[in-house]
């Protein structure tokens, strides 16, 4: 039978629970594919109780009863040295509070790399549960001229042997068949020997009578593996790849950030011209068109950030990347998963954070999330690419190169090496000795993508960005709106300042420049004033602490009231209203210089806070990591500001 299946709790939920199946499987295996064609995608997300490793959880319907499926935390093996590999042993093994012991198990293995898995199959049926073995991949064995047959591996294991092509739903019906009938699998005769060298020689004789041959890799794949993970020209290759990234993300970019930009002007003329009432009109035009919107308008570089980034995972190439990476990472005393740790912090640093439970040492999953926020995230990038703009314009060139797309990387290469020198220095204050734990990084074959699977990644990336707009940068863009129009000014207290009530545009310069936020921005600038910040920086850099989109959305409100139609120019050409440095041009080069090395280092980000406090049980390491990163923050934040003011005179 091949019914649906349905989220439990969710319309069409399943009634009546006849099994908790699990999922046990390496990483890479394909199992996480499985698990979406078998729930639908239509999954629970949540934590194990009493610790922070993710589970998920979905239901599937199958032989009229509903099963629940577990996705359990990948490992290569049942001997676990990381987190997240223990919550699975706990999980087989019934020692996890609040978590029941599955009733059957689906061990997914790769038909390319199925001698390693036929361990963690041995390993899996100590355990004494019901058991069926999907191999996936099997498409993927016969185009690289390997073999096996099925049949005679289900033969040689004593147990159900299902081949799939999770990503295409290829075998899945079978799956659920299987599922349906999960009480009369059959178990092996014999139980595999436990003896290491025992276990290798009964491995040898189940591959030799299921006729298996192993893949072929590919004259090419060879040629370009024996460039791309060259210490030398490997590393040639990965700088290239990564400048024309950055390259790409500005220039294919700024047609659409224009349209989105025109867009946001033309619903704030709407609002302001059919909306009489001047708090609500300026609510909705400034607060949430001008707050909103201005981060909104870089939704095209995040968006083709992560369709880049999805491309080069899908065609193999992130993986050399991060092997090449190890030998870098090692020089930090870190090993190729903590690189893994780190690129995930591309997106945001969170993912990166969580990404370190599979780390199997505890110092360096400690010194990989104090490093983590160093990583340049996709929310600095509205910031980047706003004063970058201020900074240089997009003709601007560096021989071959735009100097947009030059500065960007700079930036994502200064939060690598400064996330690294981190990571070396915490590692070393931590540090107690211990043995080197064993690294293990698959090297997926180079293909093309599914362009389904790119956009849903791409767009999984950038809805999470969405989100946080629609909800932290809402809230926090009214709460700026209110603070930079408080308090309010009577016409006659207007007149006596010498502002034409008449001119609406010169209302709103008042009302902001002699607002609460002003006063704020006034009252911390002795901490501020010596990296060249004004009181609207002042504001925006504050209010970044909640979420860094919100300095765009900050500036975009202080524009908005000086110039409606041109907020940018108003950036550009705006000038200091204090006595000390009355009618100087705010935005000057030192000033960006500093404001970008600023957001560079700063812990801008309560969750990310939050989550290390999670993960490590205590506010002393989150305390460390605010403290440290605020401090380098303004220490390198005044060194760029000294020295470009030293270079350009400014």
């Amino acid at each position: 039978m091949t019914a649906g299946c349905h989220e439990p709790g969710g319309a069409g939920a399943v009634v009546a629970e006849d099994a908790r199946i699990a999922l046990v499987g390496s990483p890479n295996a394909g199992k996480t594919s499985v698990f979406n064609a078998l729930t639908g995608l239509h999954a629970k997300t949540g934590n194990y109780p009493g610790v922070t490793v993710s589970r998920y959880v979905g239901s599937c319907r199958a032989g009229g009863r509903g099963h629940v499926i577990e996705d359990l935390p990948g490992t290569y093996s049942l001997e676990p040295i990381s987190p997240d590999e223990q919550i699975t042993v706990d999980v087989l093994d019934g020692r996890l509070d609040g978590t029941p012991r599955p009733d059957a198990l689906l061990v997914v293995v790769d038909a390319t790399t199925l001698r390693r898995s036929l361990t963690l199959v041995a390993q899996v049926l100590s355990r004494a549960l019901p058991t069926c073995v999907v191999v996936t991949f099997t498409d993927e064995l016969s185009l690289r001229q390997g073999h096996l047959d099925p049949d005679a591996l289900s033969r040689a294991l004593g147990l159900p042997v299902l081949p799939v092509v999770g990503h295409r739903g290829l075998g899945i019906g079978q799956v659920r068949e299987r599922i349906a009938a999960w009480r009369s699998w059959p178990v092996p005769a014999l139980a595999p020997p436990t003896d290491p060298a025992e276990l290798d020689a009964w491995a040898e004789s189940v591959l030799t009578f299921a006729d298996y041959r192993p893949a072929e890799r590919h004259k090419a794949t060879q040629r370009l593996d024996a460039v791309l993970l060259h210490p030398v020209w490997g590393t040639a290759v990965f700088f290239a790849v990564m400048m024309a990234f950055f390259q790409t993300v500005f220039n294919l970019a700024a047609p659409l950030q224009g349209y989105v930009e025109s867009l946001s002007g033309r619903l704030s003329h709407l609002i302001a011209g059919h909306v009489t009432n001047r708090w609500l009109s300026g609510l909705l035009g400034d607060a949430i068109i001008g707050g909103v919107g201005g981060v909104l308008v870089f939704v095209p570089q995040i968006m083709l950030l992560f369709l880049l980034l999805a491309l080069l995972e899908g065609v193999g190439y992130l993986s050399r990347a991060a092997f090449l990476m190890d030998r870098v990472m090692a020089r930090a005393g870190l090993e190729g998963r903590a690189f893994v740790a780190l690129l995930s912090s591309f997106a945001c640093a969170i993912p990166g954070i969580l990404a370190t439970r599979t780390l199997p040492s505890a110092k360096d999953r400690l010194a990989t999330m104090m490093a983590a926020p160093l990583m340049t995230c996709s929310a600095r990038l509205p910031v980047y690419v706003l004063l970058i703009g201020l900074l240089v314009e997009p003709s601007a060139r560096i021989g071959p190169f735009g100097a947009q797309g030059l500065i960007m990387f700079g930036l994502y290469l200064l939060g690598a090496v400064s996330a690294m020198t981190a990571a070396w220095v915490i590692k070393k204050v931590t540090d107690r000795g211990g043995a080197a734990m064993p690294f293990f990084m698959e090297m997926p074959p180079y293909r093309l993508p599914a362009p389904r699977a790119v956009l849903l990644a791409m767009w999984s990336s950038a809805r999470a960005f969405l989100r946080k707009c629609s909800t932290v940068i809402v809230a926090a863009s009214i709460a700026l709106w209110l603070a930079l129009n408080l308090p309010l000014h009577s016409p006659a207290q207007l007149q006596a300042a010498g502002v034409d009530t008449g001119d609406s545009v010169a209302v709103s310069a008042y009302t902001v420049d002699h607002s609460y936020a002003a006063d704020l921005g006034r009252l911390v600038s002795p901490v501020f004033d010596p990296l060249g910040f004004d009181w609207r920086i002042n504001v925006g850099v504050l209010s970044a602490q909640s979420a860094r989109e919100t300095f765009v959305a900050t500036l975009g409100q202080v524009a908005a009231a000086q110039s409606p139609d041109h907020p940018t120019d108003a950036l550009r050409t705006m000038t200091n209203q204090d006595r000390s440095h009355a009618g100087q041009v705010i935005f000057t080069a030192p000033t960006i210089a500093a404001l970008l090395v600023y957001f560079a280092y700063a812990l801008q980000c309560m969750a990310t806070v939050a989550v290390i406090r999670r993960e490590t049980g205590t506010w002393k390491w989150p305390t460390i990591a605010f403290t440290y990163l605020t401090v380098t923050a303004w220490l390198m934040a005044y060194l760029a500001h000294t020295i470009t003011a030293a270079v350009t005179g400014g």
